[in-house]
């Protein structure tokens, strides 16, 4: 029987998931039907498909989900999020992007619009009940979002409602002018269970002991965390010292000095906005003590790059990592089973713990 989950709603009585949840193959696969296959995906931004008659495939967490998708732009400038695995016979349709009227898959000839609808298979005329709508291919919700794109493979939240709750904050910031800077990108592995890499990132109570030059640039003492229903939003304040935000008049944080904004979507996706622009943190299971983290950045003031919060970005990520590889190291003993929150610091933290069990549960 697969162990059930349950956070209490007030953190100062809550204790953590326990140490089981992070070690326990049979939850590790019971996570990936239970949480992210009713997810959304961050899939990119449109740089490849600005033309109509264009495509470009994806494979959303490939080594958990290795779901193979395919983006469109067709001849009316419409976005559509397509399986990319032929209905015939399961082969892989595009190999890697371009620009036709038409899919076509290279192992027996079967064709598909850019929408996804059959159009043609040779040597089928005998074939009786030919086309049904199982020969089209499957169509995946689809956001976008300035130039980014969100897939959603069977989501059980609206993708909609987060961006709404994320535009009230960087809405000003021209989002569609952000440039992908492949250079300043980077994956990593990391030695732990992608949930510790989640729970690390939603607190700054760590960044004195851990952050020492990060602790230098953020008054800690002002560090604020705010919740949503399925993302959490920290706040990270500094002085006018630092690279910081210049917002206009009808802001909500208008007069606030504000170096960074750190959005966290679940289950497993960071949108960091700085002033020089965002980097977008993909946190993406492959085992129970296997992490890859994809850091995708998109410039839009490289003037202020490698200033402020969002100086020195690597340098974080491995003092990141130390910790949470420790962390991971420590969840194995048999003495240790869960802990607490603190209710002043941890309430991203216990929010993530509760829409975890709310998902298994």
């Amino acid at each position: 029987m697969t162990q059930s989950f349950k956070i209490h709603s007030d953190i100062s009585v809550a204790e953590t998931l326990p140490s089981s949840f992070y070690r326990d193959s049979k939850i590790f696969e019971k996570i990936r039907n239970d949480i992210f296959l009713k997810s959304w995906q961050f899939i990119g931004d449109d740089s490849q498909i600005k033309l109509n008659n264009s495509f470009m495939p994806y494979t959303i967490l490939d080594g958990f989900l290795t779901e193979p998708v395919i983006v469109t732009r067709d001849d009316e400038s419409k976005v559509h999020c397509l399986t990319n695995v032929c209905t015939h016979r399961g082969n892989i349709i595009a190999l890697g992007p371009g620009k036709s009227k038409k899919l076509t898959c290279c192992y027996h000839g079967r064709a598909f619009d850019l929408k996804g609808n059959f159009k043609s298979m040779p040597e089928f005329e005998e074939t009786k009940n030919f086309p049904s709508k199982n020969d089209n291919l499957h169509r995946f919700p689809l956001e976008k979002w300035g130039s980014f794109l969100f897939a959603g493979l069977n989501p059980s939240f609206e993708i909609k409602n987060v961006l709404t709750v994320i535009n009230e904050r960087v809405g000003f910031l021209p989002l569609d002018q952000f440039t992908y800077e492949p250079n300043l990108s980077k994956d990593y592995l990391v030695n732990c269970h992608w949930a510790l890499y989640c729970d690390n990132y939603l607190e700054g109570f760590h960044i004195p002991f851990v952050h020492e030059g990060l602790n230098k640039v953020l008054d800690y003492s002002n560090y604020k965390t705010v919740l949503y229903d399925h993302c959490n939003l920290q706040i990270g304040f500094s002085d006018e010292s630092n690279e910081i935000f210049t917002f206009p008049k009808d802001h909500i944080d208008y007069g606030k000095n504000i170096a960074a904004y750190y959005y966290w979507v679940f289950p497993n996706m960071m949108f960091n906005f700085y002033p020089w622009g965002l980097s977008i943190n993909i946190v993406k299971p492959l085992s129970v003590n296997k992490t890859k983290v994809s850091f995708l950045t998109y410039i839009f003031d490289d003037s202020k790059l490698h200033k402020g919060a969002g100086n020195d970005i690597d340098k974080v990520e491995r003092e990141d990592e130390f910790i949470v590889e420790n962390v991971n190291k420590g969840i194995q003993s048999s003495f240790y089973k869960s802990g607490r929150y603190s209710p002043t610091r941890e309430q991203g933290v216990h929010h993530f713990h509760r829409l975890i069990a709310q998902f298994l549960n």
